[in-house]
This record gives C-alpha cells, sequence and structure tokens, in this order.
C-alpha cells in the first residue's frame, strides 16, 4: 500500500446526542465507534480537522488506518460517515477493526480507463455511463486496494462491462459474484444525434 493513514483518537465516556452535540459544537470533536473483532465497541472522539483532512483522500476509504488510542492502537476500516445535510460537517464516523489472519469485507472505488479513446466513444460516437462506480470485495487486509482499475478501450455502442469481464487484484473476491450477480459495471449508449445521424448515412449509403 502506497500510504499509511494515521488519526489520534480518544475513548469518549459520555454518549447520546446531547453529549455528541456539545463535542462537535464545543470542542471541535466528532464522535464515533470502533466495533468488530473479539473486543466490545468502543466509544471515541476525532478531531474533526484532522479527520476532513484525511477524508480529502480518496484512498481512505478503503485503506487500512491505525487510530491511535492513549498508549495503544487499532488497525481499522472506515465503514461509514454520517454527515450533515446542508453543512460540511462531519457528525459521527463508524470504524471496523481489521486483524491480519481474516478476510473483511468493504467497498473499493472504481477508476475508468481509455474512455475517451474507446471504439464505441471515439469511433461509434457513444457516451459511456457508469452503472456502478465502487465494487463490493471480500480480501484480506493485505490484499486491500486502494482502487480496482476498469479498461474500457475495447467496448462498442450497445454494449456492457460486467464485473466477470474485468480483472481483480490477487486475493481480492467480488461479493456480488459470489451470490451470481454479475453486474453491469459501465455501458456504452448511442447519443440521439449520433443515433440519428448514422441511419441517416447508412440509409444514403445503401440508395446509392
Amino acid at each position: 500500500m502506497a500510504e499509511d493513514f494515521v488519526l489520534s483518537a480518544e475513548v469518549r465516556e459520555l454518549s447520546g446526542k446531547g453529549a455528541s452535540r456539545r463535542l462537535r459544537r464545543e470542542q471541535g470533536l466528532v464522535p464515533g465507534i470502533i466495533y468488530g473483532g473479539d473486543k466490545e465497541p468502543t466509544q471515541i472522539t476525532l478531531a474533526h480537522k484532522d479527520l476532513v483532512k484525511q477524508l480529502e483522500n480518496e484512498a481512505f476509504y478503503s485503506h487500512i488506518v491505525t487510530l491511535n488510542i492513549g498508549s495503544g492502537s487499532e488497525s481499522v476500516i472506515l465503514k461509514d460517515l454520517q454527515r450533515h445535510p446542508a453543512k460540511p460537517i462531519i457528525l459521527h464516523a463508524d470504524f471496523l477493526r481489521v486483524s491480519a489472519d481474516q478476510k473483511l469485507h468493504t467497498k473499493v472505488p472504481l477508476h475508468f480507463i481509455n474512455e475517451a479513446s474507446s471504439v464505441g466513444v471515439k469511433t461509434q460516437g457513444g457516451v459511456v455511463t457508469h452503472n456502478i462506480t465502487e465494487l463490493d470485495i471480500t480480501c484480506l487486509p493485505k490484499d486491500l486496494p486502494e482502487f480496482i482499475e476498469v479498461d474500457i478501450a475495447t467496448l462498442e455502442v450497445g454494449q456492457s462491462l460486467h464485473i466477470s469481464e474485468i480483472t481483480l487484484p490477487e486475493g481480492v473476491s467480488s461479493v456480488d459474484l459470489a451470490h451470481d450477480h454479475d453486474l453491469a459495471i459501465a455501458t456504452i449508449s448511442k447519443t440521439r444525434g449520433a443515433s440519428s445521424s448514422d441511419e441517416d448515412g447508412e440509409a444514403a449509403a445503401t440508395e446509392e
């Protein structure tokens, strides 16, 4: 993995909506929880500014994070964020403990490449639709990718690329495929204008 993510946290003694609001308003802290593994859930707080800074990096969402708590630390992944509906404020953060020898279940972003140069776009005038932008996976922590690359260079108009057609990193499995759900990841469709002009051109060529 290319980057290490480390955050400092403190154990939170008080819980409830009132206490959480005071933490956010008066101390600039985000309430959170760490759960999973063979330990009891731990209520924590994190500095809002530190968490927001880390969230600017896409890799943070699909990366092992080290939470330093007192004299110890926890290896976790971010599982859920609650955001304020109208303000740039993180209301709550959920973290899942990870163990080196236990597979974890999470989502990783898809990075699409060769869109503009794909057959369906460059040659046939189509438009790409991203049906899904992140993939549900299982893997050991050491195999967790920051993203999965999806190459659509050979995709043509009217075609879709499915999960079974992409190459997953070693040690990574698709949750959807395991349940026989071979979802379409990307599709190239004809634009209305392109469709009309192409048909006119084909008709003219036939008449000649």
